[in-house]
């Protein structure tokens, strides 16, 4: 159970900004039932790792919006290079259509991607970059004259987006897509092979139903949105292995785990185990404009290139290599190849352990991980959410639980004194002491 604060928190009577109360009733906010639902806090502005609120009040981002703002907000080489590419073209069709900010983008993202993950198909969002990534794959058994496979396997603790196709490769008993069982059509969700008898146990389970499978798709390394899991690299080899023993695509969900969260710049390149396609989003931009990318090897890209022109991949997003988007993730990426990231993750890493191991002995905590900059704080059962978010703004973080977990993904370029403020404020809420 989590600790009570010392002393009932104030009521907020500070009020709220007249745009909030002009689109509220017409703003249909995510993940929460908006009848019950608080107000959300109101951002003013944001700088480096901090939000600064309407009412004035500043709260140190644990959690860099989703993942995303791994540079921070408002870094100036990426403002920089949105303005300039704003003054040139903002946005144009990317069908018949190129721009340069695009096309260096994709060939940098193929020098740093292991392996010939070379073809880069670009769209606004993760959970698209997923849906695009199945659709490569059973179009790729489709091209080559292959029938049957039709189905997809996934994993539990899995999560990999909230559009239809999506939601029926995350962890069925998850809860958040439940409602949409028997929607669409069912796919092949099992444990991940941890061990000898759960290896054992997919190898047989591969071998009954393989020939119906297009691909496997996993998050490497770490199972986000599911409850932030850890798992080894050997699970990855294991995977290869098996996809490649029974003829089935392996896909990397590094919407969460790319661009550096675990340590390696990519779970694919430090892993040693490259994917047959890998999808790209969240930091891909530094947390400034949406931008997502399905990257498929070599031999996937194959299948379509014919003189058939009923073989090519039939999908273009509206918006896929917007200009501005395009602009920011190349001068994000400036910023991963000076190296300073590699550093900073490491210290957090360090800092993380030190820091959130009281929590382990806290009533009902059952857990107390880290990776990379991921600090993760487990509880035998699901957290009151909202009621956290609270009472951590009240200590000047922004922390957002899920499910069972309390967890930091703070910006690589947080310092020391913000990293602190947000630990203390996981102790004093958890109860792993000041």
């Amino acid at each position: 159970m989590l600790t009570e604060p010392d002393a009932p928190l104030a009521a907020d009577d500070r009020a709220p900004p007249a745009w909030l109360a002009a689109g509220a009733p017409n703003v249909w906010r995510p993940y929460c039932q908006m009848k019950t639902a608080p107000p959300p806090l109101t951002v003013a502005s944001a700088s480096g790792c901090r939000l600064t609120l309407e009412d004035g009040r500043e709260l140190v981002d644990g959690i860099a919006s989703w993942w995303t703002a791994c540079h921070g907000y408002g870094h100036p080489h990426i403002r920089a290079a949105i303005e300039a590419q704003l003054g040139r073209v903002a946005h144009v069709m990317f069908g018949g259509l190129a721009h340069e900010p695009a096309y260096r983008l994709a060939a940098r993202l193929a020098a740093m991607l292991p392996g010939d993950l070379d073809h880069v198909f670009f769209a606004e969002s993760g959970s698209v970059s997923v849906e695009i990534a199945m659709k490569m794959a059973l179009q790729y058994w489709i091209n080559r004259g292959v029938a049957g496979r039709t189905r997809f396997l996934s994993f539990l603790g899995g999560y990999h987006g909230d559009t239809l196709g999506t939601m029926t490769v995350c962890d069925p008993e998850e809860g958040m897509h439940s409602l949409f069982a028997g929607v669409m059509p069912a796919q092949h969700v099992v444990p991940l092979p941890v061990d000898e008898d759960s290896t054992a146990a997919l190898d047989a389970y591969l071998a009954e139903h393989g020939a119906g499978i297009a691909a496997m798709l996993v998050e490497p390394r770490v199972q986000g949105a599911g409850g932030m899991l850890f798992h080894g690299d050997a699970v990855l080899r294991t995977l290869r292995r098996l996809a490649d023993a029974h003829g089935v695509l392996l896909v990397f969900d590094e919407i969460f785990t790319g661009f550096g969260r675990t340590g390696d710049l990519f779970v694919c390149a430090g892993s040693g185990v490259t994917p047959d396609i890998i999808t790209l989003s969240k930091a891909l931009t530094g947390g400034t404009l949406p931008l997502s990318a399905a990257v498929a090897s070599r031999r996937v890209f194959e299948a379509f290139w014919s003189d058939d022109p009923g073989a090519a991949l039939m999908h273009g997003p509206t918006y896929m290599a917007n200009p501005l988007a395009c602009a920011a993730a190349n001068a994000s990426l400036d910023l991963f190849e000076d190296g300073a990231w590699k550093g900073a993750v490491a210290h957090i890493e360090a800092a993380l352990r030190r820091a959130l191991e009281p929590c382990r002995d806290a009533p009902g905590v059952v857990d107390v991980r880290v990776l990379g900059a991921i600090g993760v704080v487990e509880f035998a059962e699901p957290v009151d959410a909202g009621a956290l978010c609270a009472r951590f703004a009240e200590l000047g973080a922004w922390i957002r639980p899920m499910g069972k977990v309390v967890y930091l993904t703070p910006p690589f370029v947080i310092g020391d004194e913000d990293l602190a403020l947000l630990t203390g404020a996981v102790k004093a809420v958890v109860g792993g002491g000041a």
